[in-house]
C-alpha cells in the first residue's frame, strides 16, 4: 500500500494484528523506520530479534484501557540509526497494529 512517492508499509496500519506470539515484522535491510502500537488491554511484549515472551522481550508496551481505545504503549523508530532485523512480540491475548516504511 503506497502512503506516499517511495514509501510503503508492510501491512495496513490501521488493521490490528491478533495472535499469541509471533513475528511483527519480517528483517528488512532497507526498513527506514517501523512502530508497534499495543490496541489490547495486556502488556504487550517486543523484541527486537527472534523469540519473545512475556520474560525475554526490550520493550513492555503499557494496555490500553479498552481494546483499539488508541490508549496502549507504543514504540517508533524512523530517525538515526533504525534497526532492520526480525522483530517478535509476545503477551496474553495480544492485539497490536504494526507499520513498517522501505523504499
Amino acid at each position: 500500500m503506497a502512503l506516499f512517492s517511495g514509501i510503503t508499509t508492510s501491512q495496513n496500519s490501521n488493521t490490528p494484528t491478533i495472535a499469541s506470539s509471533t513475528t511483527a515484522i519480517a528483517a528488512n535491510t532497507a526498513r527506514i523506520g517501523w512502530s508497534i502500537q499495543n490496541l489490547g488491554t495486556n502488556t504487550l511484549y517486543v523484541l527486537l530479534g527472534s523469540g519473545a515472551s512475556t520474560s525475554v522481550f526490550h520493550y513492555a508496551l503499557k494496555a490500553g484501557s479498552g481494546n483499539d481505545d488508541g490508549s496502549g504503549g507504543s514504540i517508533t523508530q524512523s530517525a538515526g540509526a533504525v534497526y532492520n532485523g526480525i522483530v517478535t512480540i509476545a503477551g496474553s491475548s495480544p492485539r497490536y497494529t504494526v507499520l513498517e516504511i522501505a523504499p
